[in-house]
This record gives structure tokens, sequence and C-alpha cells, in this order.
């Protein structure tokens, strides 16, 4: 199943469940993979928008809602930071769990060890 069916399945049932706040989400999300078709398909390329199009779009909105919530608690306005964690929340449930700091760091020395990497000019192998 593609992203773009698994949103709309999601879309569908928070339908059926009456729940007006993913309800506007999903169409929000929706609207923009069909602008992003609609972009894909009229420009040079033509291609058809694939799940990596989608992530990238997902992104880019999960970006913004982190920037909307910021500014939000700044200002002190509690009504629309929930809105907008909400938004932040159901987009970030279509991404793939990002690796903390920690995960990461762990990775690089293991693959820092198997490499036997010493100084910055094997950076290559790493």
């Amino acid at each position: 199943m593609s992203l773009k069916e698994t949103i709309e399945t999601e879309y569908k049932n928070a339908l059926k469940a009456k729940d007006k706040s993913k309800i506007s989400t999903y169409r929000l999300i929706l609207s923009s993979i069909k602008d992003l078709d609609i972009t894909n398909r009229s420009g040079p390329n033509k291609k058809e928008t694939d799940d990596e199009d989608i992530k990238k779009l997902l992104k880019k909105m999960v970006k913004q809602r982190a920037e909307s919530i910021e500014i939000y608690k700044k200002n002190n306005r509690t009504d629309l930071l929930e809105v907008e964690q909400n938004e932040h929340d159901i987009l970030t449930s279509f991404l793939p769990k990002q690796l903390s700091e920690e995960e990461t760091k762990k990775i690089c020395e293991q693959i820092i060890s198997k490499t036997g990497a010493a100084s910055i000019k094997e950076m290559g192998k790493v």
C-alpha cells in the first residue's frame, strides 16, 4: 500500500469517526499531494508522484508546523498551539522514525571501529 493510499484510508476512518481535527488535517495533506501531482505532471519531466516525493512534502509540512509551534509558544497562544501540535503529530505519524542523536553516534562509532578509521583523512572509509 502506497503512502498516499494509507493517508486516504486514515482520512476515511476519520470521516467515519467524525473527528473534525483529523479530517481537516488529512484534507490539507491530500490537497498538498494533489498539488504536487499536478506540478509533477505538468513539469518538464512529467513523472508520477511517488512515496519519496510525498515524504519530502510531509517533512516540509512538519518543519512548517514546528516553526509555528515555536512562535505560538513565544506568544502564549495555547489555542493555536494545540491545533498545530495535533497537525504535527498526524504528519509525523506518516514519516519513518528518526534516529536520536545518541543512536546516530552509536552507529557511527560502530562503523568507525569496523573500518579502523583513526583520523579525519580516513573519513571516506566511514
